[in-house]
C-alpha cells in the first residue's frame, strides 16, 4: 500500500468528502465542521500535550457520513500550521492488504530517506516501524492520522494499539477515525476495546442537530423558505454526507419543493452518497434497509388493501430480509435516533420519500417483488390473518404455491363481507395470476367480473364472466357464473342475450337443481322486460300446476310474490304459504331466491322481524356473487324494512353508501326511500336537489323507477306542487298496472293520487281512487295498507268514523308514520267539526309521536294544526303557546335533565333540543333554566 496524498486525489463535488473512507478530499472546513467545536477543542488540547512531549492516542468515532474525514483533515491542517510534522494514512476495504500496510503508508520512507523495512520477520518489521516513528519524534512533534482504521490490516491495528501504550513519553499524537454505527450484521470489536481508558481519548461524532442542519442548508440556499429547508433536512437525515450531496444536486433547481425521486436530481451525488452509506453498513444492513423501503413504498398509493405497516415491525422485517430479529430491532432503533428513520415500533418509515427512493435505487423490480413475497411468508409463518399476507402478495411475483391463492381468496371474501369492494377486486385480480384449478378460477372470475361490472367504471366485467362460463366445470359450479353473466347482460339492457345464457344453463341438465336455479334466476330477472316477464310467469305458473317439484320451492315463492302484487292473495294466506315453503328441503343453489322472495312477502305482511331473519340468513350464508340477482334484492329488502320502521337516518346512510359505489342507470330502490326520508325529516330543499340529480327520461323501465316516481310525487305534494305530484302518482300507477302490480303493499299510489285529486277539487275522482285502494287493501288485510286507505277515504269523504277506524287499526301496526298521519287527519277532522276536546289530544299525540320518530314534516303539520285553536301546552306571559315538542322538552329540562339526556331520551338531535328550549324561554318570558318550573306551573293547559 502506497502513501496517499489527499491533494493529489481528483476533486469531488462539494459535500462528497464528508464521508468516511471515501478516499477523496474534504469539503471546506466551515461547511463540514458544523457542531464540531467540542471535538476541535479536544484535539487542540491533545496536540498541545503532544508538543509538550506527552503523546496519546485519540479515537474519533462516528456513523457513516458524520464528517470524520473532514475533521481529521482540519486537525492535520491546523497541526502543520503550528510546525507539527503530519504523517497520514487512509484505509480502504482490502481483504488482501499486506501486513503493516497502513503503518508503512504513514511512515513512508522514514526520516532518513530510506524504507525501514528489510523483509525480516513480522516482529522485526514491527520493531523497525516503531524505531522509525521514534526517529521522527526525535526531530520534533509528530501527528499521525489514520482515517477509517476499521479497514486497516490486522498487523497495523495491533501495531497502533502497541504504540498507544508506548507514546506517552514521546511528542507523538496519533488520531484515528473509526466507523461506529449499529449494523444488522455484528461487526468486530473496535480498535481500542482492550486499551485502558487513560491511554486513549475517545470522542463520538453525533449527527447534526435540527438547528445546525437547517443552518447548513440555509447557508447554501439563503433564499429558501422554511418548509423547503425542513424538507431538505429530512431527506438528508441530518447527515453531513447526505446533506452536502443533496444540496449539490439541488443547486440547479428552484427552492420550491424537494423531489421525491432521484430521477429528478442531477448529477446524482445524493444517490451515490446513499449507496456508499449503505455499502459501508454491510450486506445484511443493506438488505434490511431496502426491504423496509420496498414494503413502505407500496403504502404511498393504492387501495386500502395495498397499504399497511403490518410487515414493518422488527420480527417481520427480519423474516422478510433473512436477518436476526434482535439485531434488526436494534438497527431500527439506532437509525431512528440518527435521523434516517422516523416513527414508532411497528410503524417505522424512512424520513423522506426521496431517501427511500435512493435506498431502493440499488434493487431491481424482481428483487422488490421478492421482498414482498418474503414478507408475506413471514406473516404467514407468524399466523396472521389472510389480509395482511395478501397485501404483500399484491406486490409479489407469482408464488406458484397453493397457499398464495388460498390466502388471496380468503382476503377477498373478508373484504367483500366488510363492503370494501376495491380491496376485494385487488385481491381477486392478483389471485388470478397464480396457477389455479378450473373450479377455483371460475369462482374467482365470477366474483371479480361481478365486482367490476357494478363498481369499476374502467371495466364492465362481462369478459371475465364469459370466461368463467366457458371454463369446464360441473353444472352446479357453472350455474353461478351463468347467473352472474345473465344478470350483467340484463342490467346492460341485453335482455334476450341474458335470457339465452340462462336458458342454455338450464337446458344442460333439465331436471337438475342447477337447471331450476337458472330458470328461477331468469324469472327474477325478467322484471326488466315486460314481454319476457309475462312469458316467464305464464310458464312458471303452468309448470307449477303440472309438477310443483319441477319449479322447486323458490319457483313457487316467486309465484306467491306475483299473486300478492296482483292483489289476489291475502296476508294470512301468504304467511301460511311462507311457513310451508320454508319447511321444505332446501336447494342450496336456489335458496337465495327462496329466502329473498319470502322476506319481501313477509315484510309486506308486516312480519318485519321474520323478514329480517330471512334476509340475515340469506346474506350470512352468502354463496353467491354481488352480481347475483338476490344480492341487490336482499339489500333492497333491508332498506324497505328500515323505512317501514321509520329509521330514516339508517335509510339515508345506506343509500349514500350504495349509491356511491353502485353503477346503475336510473334511480334505485334505496334512492326512492332516501327521497322519502328527506321529505319526512323536513329537508325538503335537500330532497328537491336530490331528485333533480336523476334524469328519468334516460332511466330504464323497472319497478325501481316506479317506486322513485311515487317518492318524487310525495316530495312534490309536500312542496305544494299538487298537479306535478298527481302526474307522478298516476304515471307510477300506469307503469305498475302494466306489470300486473296492483296491490297497495308495493306503492300506494291510488291513495296519494286521491289526496291530490281532492286538493285540486276533483272530489268524485278522489273518492273513486280511495275506494279502489280500500278494496285492494281489504283483500291483503294488514293494518298498514288498510289503515292508510281508510284514512284517505275518510279525508276525501269527510267521514270521521273512517278516520277513527284507521287510528284504531294502525295502533297495532309497526308503521308509526301511518299512525301519525291518521292521528293528524282524525284530529283535524274533529276540530273542524267543533270537537276540540277530542281533537286536541289526537293532535298532541301525533306531535309527540312525530317528535320521537324524528318525522319533522309531520311534527310541523301537527304543530300547525295545534296552533289554529287552543294551546298545545302552557301559555307564556306573552300569550304565546308552547308547542307539544317545546312543552315536553321544557318539562324534562325543569326536572333537571341536561340537553344531552333529553336528546337521548327523545331520540332528537342536540341542536333540536337547544332550539326548542330557546323558543320555550322566549314564549315563557324567562332567561334561565331555573325559572322553568315556576313558568310551566303558571301555564294553562288546553
Amino acid at each position: 500500500m502506497t502513501p496517499t496524498d489527499p491533494a493529489a486525489s481528483p476533486a469531488p463535488r462539494s459535500g462528497s468528502g464528508t464521508g468516511s473512507g471515501s478516499g477523496t478530499t474534504a469539503p471546506e472546513p466551515t461547511a463540514a465542521l458544523v457542531e464540531r467545536a467540542e471535538a476541535l477543542a479536544l484535539l487542540a488540547a491533545e496536540t498541545a500535550r503532544a508538543r509538550a512531549g506527552r503523546g496519546r492516542l485519540v479515537l474519533l468515532r462516528g456513523a457513516t457520513g458524520t464528517g470524520r474525514t473532514a475533521l481529521l483533515d482540519a486537525v492535520a491542517a491546523g497541526a502543520e500550521g503550528r510546525g507539527v510534522r503530519v504523517l497520514r494514512a487512509r484505509c480502504a476495504p482490502d481483504k488482501d492488504g499486506e501486513a503493516l500496510g497502513t503503518v508503512r503508508q504513514f511512515l513512508g520512507r522514514g526520516p532518513e530517506g530510506r524504507p525501514p523495512f528489510y523483509g525480516a520477520d513480522a516482529q522485526a518489521e514491527s520493531d523497525r516501524c516503531w524505531e522509525a516513528l521514534r526517529a521522527y519524534a526525535e526531530r520534533g512533534p509528530v501527528l499521525v492520522t489514520v482515517d477509517d482504521v476499521h479497514h486497516a490490516d490486522g498487523a497495523s491495528r495491533r501495531w497502533l494499539v502497541g504504540a498507544a501504550e508506548r507514546i506517552d513519553t514521546l511528542p507523538v499524537l496519533v488520531v484515528v477515525t473509526e466507523r461506529s454505527q449499529y449494523d444488522v450484521e455484528l461487526r468486530p470489536a473496535g480498535l481500542t476495546h482492550r486499551l485502558p481508558p487513560d491511554l486513549v481519548r475517545t470522542h463520538t461524532l453525533a449527527p447534526l442537530g435540527q438547528e445546525a442542519a437547517e443552518a447548513l442548508v440555509r447557508a447554501a440556499r439563503p433564499e429558501a423558505g422554511a418548509a423547503w429547508v425542513a424538507d431538505v433536512v429530512r431527506a438528508g437525515a441530518r447527515n453531513p454526507l447526505l446533506l452536502h450531496a443533496l444540496l449539490d444536486d439541488l443547486a440547479g433547481l428552484p427552492a420550491e419543493r424537494v423531489p421525491v425521486s432521484c430521477a429528478a436530481l442531477y448529477p446524482g451525488a445524493y444517490a451515490a452518497a446513499v449507496a456508499w452509506w449503505l455499502e459501508s453498513a454491510g450486506p445484511a444492513t443493506g438488505r434490511v434497509a431496502r426491504t423496509l423501503a420496498a414494503l413502505e413504498e407500496t403504502e404511498a398509493a393504492g387501495t386500502r388493501a395495498e397499504r399497511g405497516g403490518d410487515a414493518r415491525g422488527p420480527e417481520l422485517l427480519a423474516g422478510a430480509a433473512g436477518t436476526e430479529a434482535p439485531r434488526t430491532a436494534g438497527w431500527l432503533t439506532a437509525m431512528t435516533h440518527l435521523g434516517p428513520l422516523t416513527g414508532g415500533p411497528g410503524a417505522v418509515r424512512w424520513a423522506h420519500p426521496l431517501l427511500r427512493d435512493a435506498v431502493l435505487a440499488g434493487w431491481t423490480d424482481a428483487r422488490r417483488r421478492l421482498a414482498h413475497r418474503e414478507a408475506a411468508e413471514a406473516l404467514l409463518r407468524r399466523g396472521d390473518r389472510a389480509e395482511p399476507v395478501a397485501r404483500r402478495l399484491l406486490h409479489a411475483g407469482t408464488v406458484g404455491a397453493p397457499w398464495a391463492s388460498r390466502v388471496l381468496g380468503d382476503a377477498a371474501t373478508a373484504a367483500l363481507d366488510d363492503a370494501r369492494l376495491d380491496d376485494a377486486a385487488a385481491f381477486l385480480r392478483r389471485a388470478l395470476h397464480e396457477p389455479l384449478p378450473d373450479t377455483l378460477r371460475r369462482r374467482l372470475l365470477t366474483e371479480l367480473g361481478s365486482l367490476e361490472y357494478f363498481f369499476d367504471a374502467a371495466a364492465d366485467g362481462i369478459p371475465r364472466l364469459v370466461e368463467a362460463v366457458r371454463l369446464p366445470a360441473p353444472g352446479h359450479e357453472r350455474v353461478h357464473a351463468a347467473i352472474a353473466l345473465g344478470t350483467a347482460l340484463f342490467g346492460r339492457g341485453e335482455t334476450r342475450a341474458g335470457a339465452r345464457v340462462l336458458r342454455t344453463a338450464a337446458a344442460e341438465e333439465p331436471d337438475s337443481a342447477p337447471a331450476r336455479a337458472a330458470r328461477v334466476a331468469l324469472v327474477q330477472l325478467s322484471d326488466r322486460d315486460l314481454e319476457l316477464r309475462r312469458e316467464m310467469y305464464d310458464w312458471l305458473g303452468e309448470e307449477a300446476e303440472r309438477c310443483p317439484a319441477a319449479v322447486g320451492p323458490a319457483g313457487r315463492a316467486l309465484l306467491l310474490r306475483y299473486e300478492v302484487t296482483a292483489g289476489v292473495c291475502s296476508a294470512r294466506d301468504a304467511v301460511r304459504r311462507i311457513r310451508a315453503l320454508l319447511a321444505e328441503p332446501a336447494e342450496p343453489l336456489a335458496e337465495p331466491f327462496l329466502l329473498g322472495t319470502l322476506a319481501a312477502v313477509a315484510q309486506w305482511a308486516d312480519e318485519l322481524d321474520e323478514a329480517e331473519r330471512l334476509v340475515d340468513r340469506a346474506l350470512l350464508g352468502r354463496t353467491f356473487s354481488v352480481l347475483h340477482p338476490m344480492h341487490h334484492a336482499l339489500h333492497n329488502i333491508r332498506t324497505d324494512l328500515a323505512a317501514a320502521r321509520g329509521a330514516w337516518d339508517w335509510v339515508l346512510a345506506a343509500s349514500r353508501a350504495r349509491s356511491a359505489a353502485l353503477r346503475q342507470p336510473g334511480p334505485a330502490n334505496g334512492d326512492a326511500h332516501a327521497l322519502i326520508a328527506l321529505v319526512e325529516t323536513g329537508r325538503t330543499r335537500e330532497a328537491q336537489h336530490f331528485a333533480e340529480g336523476f334524469d328519468l327520461r334516460e332511466a330504464p323501465d323497472s319497478w325501481e323507477l316506479n317506486r322513485f316516481l311515487y317518492a318524487r310525487g310525495l316530495l312534490r305534494a309536500a312542496s305544494g306542487e299538487t298537479t306535478a305530484a298527481l302526474h307522478d302518482f298516476l304515471e307510477c300507477g300506469r307503469r305498475q298496472a302494466s306489470r300486473t302490480v296492483v296491490s297497495p303493499v308495493v306503492t300506494p299510489w291510488r291513495s296519494a293520487a286521491a289526496l291530490c285529486r281532492f286538493a285540486l277539487g276533483s272530489r268524485d275522482e278522489a273518492v273513486a281512487l280511495a275506494e279502489a285502494e280500500l278494496r285492494l287493501a281489504r283483500v291483503w288485510g294488514t293494518p298498514r295498507p288498510l289503515g292508510r286507505a281508510l284514512r284517505v277515504l275518510g279525508v276525501v269523504t269527510g267521514r270521521i268514523e273512517l278516520l277513527r277506524e284507521a287510528v284504531e287499526l294502525l295502533r297495532d301496526s309497526p308503521a308509526d308514520t301511518e299512525l301519525i298521519e291518521a292521528l293528524l287527519s282524525y284530529g283535524r277532522a274533529l276540530r273542524a267539526a267543533g270537537d276540540d276536546a277530542a281533537g286536541l289530544p289526537a293532535l298532541r299525540e301525533a306531535a309527540g309521536r312525530a317528535d320521537q320518530a324524528g318525522a319533522l314534516r309531520l311534527r310541523a303539520e301537527a304543530e300547525t294544526a295545534l296552533g289554529t285553536k287552543g294551546p298545545a301546552g302552557p301559555a307564556g306571559a306573552s300569550g304565546a303557546v308552547l308547542t307539544a315538542g317545546e312543552h315536553r322538552i321544557a318539562r324534562l329540562a325543569s326536572e333537571g335533565r341536561t340537553n344531552s339526556e333529553i336528546a337521548a331520551q327523545l331520540h332528537l338531535a342536540l341542536r333540536t333540543v337547544e332550539t326548542h328550549l330557546t323558543h320555550a324561554y322566549r314564549k315563557l318570558g324567562i332567561r334561565r333554566r331555573g325559572e322553568l318550573t315556576r313558568a310551566l306551573g303558571r301555564g294553562v293547559r288546553g
